[in-house]
């Protein structure tokens, strides 16, 4: 079947959205070549800004649409039509979960995680943060898994001084890990809760094809990625612990308030409810709280949102594709294709794969996940860590490099590859059985 001409058109405008988020530091550079304030300052560092790339480019196409159907009313039809239940459900997780209280009791649970290895406290906690963060993940979700270890990150490591090494390096083991290690369940990574209905998985499931592979592979990168900037990370200095206590009721209402907006993730519209009745809580305990991260939430929000809009009109080349493939070239298709397109976007479109076998199913969903942490867009939660750690010492004035993310990914990437699909028993996938979700 033959491509449309709208999605001819949206598949251009998502090629160039993929461009230009490995441009986004030429932008910036060449932003600091005019003076500061000036109009063509601020634009080039307006387009700068990665999460506004997709949200642009998805502007172009809605553009686009009203050209091409002559009305604006049938491109707003279109919007209309789109799932944008994600990028609502990130934006409120990240809300909630970038707040004092939340932020202080992870940082408590790792702290007490890393007091069982021996070692300076720097090196320790960076190996708590980044093994026993990333599999919280399974329990609160990605996206608020990304957001509280990039707030954590960011204040004992990001903006300490560290090396630009040790800081792509630690920010794609970062993305990497979490991208994993949300499959212990399987309602908390986006790429598995695509298809977990579907398909009949559920968390004894996950556990026992995914969970395992996931828990080891964050435990072994962590650990080598560790040894290699061990002589650095010991010479961190401790961080200031925070000045002030939070009671431990608001922690727990803070919790609930976690709690409900994970449980409604599908009704966006409770959870918008939600998110209501937690600001007003924030506002009367504003003595308890730091400034809401509203502004990284939306920015965030804002780019999965363009996300959707191209990647809607994607399928036309991506169903084929996947349909195209089988055993390992379905595995390390899915692995490089997400780093193209997010990869909950992927699985959906594979769960739209009629017979598609036992096997196929795992190699795509454990390539999906594999691959969540070589780019920005490579997995939902992603934008939110960007979106915190932009602005972080280690990265200087013009941010985060794609480039750099995808090179301090390849590490932790490989050690994926090998627990997901080479330590699988002869390279035949695990017998998937059917359970009830």
């Amino acid at each position: 079947m033959s491509p449309t001409p709208i999605e001819i058109l949206a598949t251009v405008f998502f090629a160039l959205a993929v461009l230009h988020t490995f441009m986004v530091k030429r932008f910036a550079h060449w932003a600091h070549q005019y003076p500061k304030g000036s109009f063509k300052e601020s634009v080039l560092h307006f387009m700068a800004e990665t999460e506004v790339v997709f949200g642009i480019w998805a502007a172009a196409l809605f553009a686009g649409l009203a050209a091409a159907k002559g009305s604006v009313k049938d491109a707003v039809y279109h919007i209309e039509s789109l799932n944008f239940n994600e990028p609502k459900f990130v934006f409120v997780v990240m809300v909630v979960a970038a707040t004092r209280p939340v932020v202080r009791l992870a940082e408590k649970i790792i702290s007490l995680s890393a007091r069982i290895i021996p070692g300076p406290e720097s090196l320790t906690f960076y190996v708590a943060a980044l093994v026993v963060g990333p599999l919280l993940g399974s329990l609160i979700t990605e996206p608020a898994a990304m957001t509280l270890l990039a707030l954590v990150l960011k204040r004992r490591y990001f903006d300490q001084g560290i090396s630009r090494r040790l800081a792509y390096a630690t920010l794609g083991l970062l993305f990497v890990n979490v991208s994993i290690g949300g499959t212990l369940t399987h309602f908390a990574a986006p790429p598995v809760l695509m298809v977990a209905s579907t398909w009949n998985w559920d968390t004894p499931f996950m556990l026992e094809h995914f969970g395992w592979r996931a828990a080891l592979s964050c435990l072994v990168s962590t650990v080598v990625v560790t040894s290699v900037f061990r002589k650095e990370l010991a010479t961190l200095k401790p961080v200031a612990a925070h000045t002030g206590s939070v009671p431990a009721l608001l922690t727990v209402m803070h919790l609930v308030f976690l709690g409900l907006v994970v449980a409604f993730a599908h009704y966006p519209d409770v959870i918008l409810g939600v998110l209501m009745i937690f600001l007003g809580l924030v506002t009367a305990t504003r003595q308890y709280q730091d400034q809401l991260k509203l502004r990284e939430g939306l920015l965030v929000g804002f780019f999965l949102s363009g996300l959707v809009v191209l990647g809607s009109l994607q399928a036309w080349w991506l169903k084929p594709l996947i349909s195209g493939l089988n055993g390992s070239s379905m595995f390390f298709g899915a692995t490089a294709l997400t780093a193209i397109t997010d990869n909950a976007a992927l699985t959906y479109l594979g769960s739209l794969v009629e017979g598609i076998s036992d096997d196929l199913k795992y190699a795509l969903v454990a390539g999906a996940v594999t691959g969540g942490g070589l780019t920005v867009i490579a997995n939902a939660p992603n934008p939110a860590g960007v979106g915190i750690l932009q602005t972080a010492k280690a990265f200087g004035s013009e941010g985060i490099s794609p480039l750099g993310l995808l090179t301090g990914a390849l590490f932790p990437t490989a050690v994926a590859v090998v627990f997901f699909w080479f330590l699988r028993g002869a390279g035949a996938a695990p017998e998937m059985r059917r359970v009830a979700v």
